[in-house]
């Protein structure tokens, strides 16, 4: 049985390099009716996957902190909004406004949004194939300079949370993330996230940028059957070394550079991704703790995925079934 069924939709959005130039006219009713129903949708998607959890307890905690991010707003402010929610049932009781900072100071809140970032991915895991690697940064102080601004100078890296992602390049959707202090390396979490993701999705390609550049990154997206496009230094050489792969790119790099950098430019996807996330979220996070900014990262990146699940149900025709896609991840992992 397959995750979702997806209906023609002749109106693709994406040319066949994910470059964002529409091939046909735009279906501009669908993504209307996306944007204007995203809300109550929201609500509801975010209540049919804390279900699948199976621990009320929690699932009450992940709701509550889901709809603060959503809202973008202080936890004394969305009281309302949970109760409005709570008079709708999808909540039984509307916490202090306190507790609900109490929740995101929690590691298992920290395991149940991971997995649930995984789970909101795998309804489109028939659309993805190609996927984009990338890290970015979330201030500790609200009025910092952005990520972008500061991203060269190491120094200033202590001051934010990093978040490493992985998304599939057709719809931005982050199969995959991990959060970690500002200075931590970025290449050393490429194979956590493609292991996590290649164990969902039938990953055909990987893009990342030079951070991401060794012969041991290259060696083991290959043994995965895997296709890497990360582009080479300055100072690279072809020896292999032990990675065939690594040759076998090297050379495709300096021989034909130009299909190189056809695949290579789905990066972007990432970059676009983060902004999505920053730009509705916000680019900071107002918590204090460590953990408790891990969670507040992790629960803005859940919420994106949720809001591409409401555009693709509109513009890709993508039916949902979360326990379904429970039992897959189950099963695979």
């Amino acid at each position: 049985m397959e995750i979702f069924e997806r209906k023609p939709n002749p109106q693709k959005r994406l040319d066949e390099f994910g470059a964002g130039i529409p091939i046909e006219k735009f279906d501009w009713k669908a993504y209307n009716n996306s944007q204007t129903k995203e809300k109550i949708m929201f609500i509801e998607l975010i209540n049919d996957l804390c279900k699948v959890l199976d621990n009320n307890r929690l699932a009450h905690k992940i709701f509550c902190i889901c709809m603060k991010v959503y809202v973008n707003t202080s936890s004394r402010r969305v009281l309302s909004e949970l109760e409005l929610c709570r008079k709708k049932g999808w909540l039984t009781s509307v916490p202090h406004f306190n507790t609900i900072l109490n929740y995101l100071d929690n590691r298992e809140t920290k395991r149940a949004l991971s997995y649930l970032i995984q789970l909101s991915a795998l309804p489109l895991a028939q659309l993805e194939k190609t996927f984009a690697v990338d890290s970015t940064g979330f201030s500790e102080h609200k009025y910092a300079e952005r990520w972008s601004a500061i991203r060269q100078d190491y120094q200033r890296h202590r001051e934010y949370r990093k978040a490493h992602c992985i998304y599939g390049v057709y719809s931005n959707i982050v199969t995959s993330a991990i959060v970690t202090d500002g200075t931590a390396s970025d290449t050393l979490r490429f194979k956590e996230l493609l292991s996590t993701t290649a164990k969902n999705f039938d990953v055909q390609e990987v893009v990342a940028d030079l951070a991401y550049s060794s012969r041991e990154n290259l060696k083991y997206a290959s043994q995965l059957g895997i296709t890497p496009f990360i582009p080479f230094k300055k100072n690279a050489v072809g020896n292999s070394k032990g990675a065939i792969i690594w040759n076998k790119m090297y050379k495709y790099f300096t021989e034909s550079y130009q299909e190189f950098m056809s695949h290579y430019h789905k990066r972007s996807n990432a970059e676009s991704g983060f902004f999505m996330i920053k730009q509705r979220f916000g680019d900071f996070v107002s918590t204090k703790n460590t953990l408790s900014q891990d969670n507040e990262v992790l629960t803005k990146i859940l919420c994106h995925n949720i809001c591409i699940l409401i555009q693709e149900v509109f513009l890709s025709g993508l039916d949902l079934d979360f326990l379904l896609c429970a039992e897959k991840l189950s099963a695979q992992g």
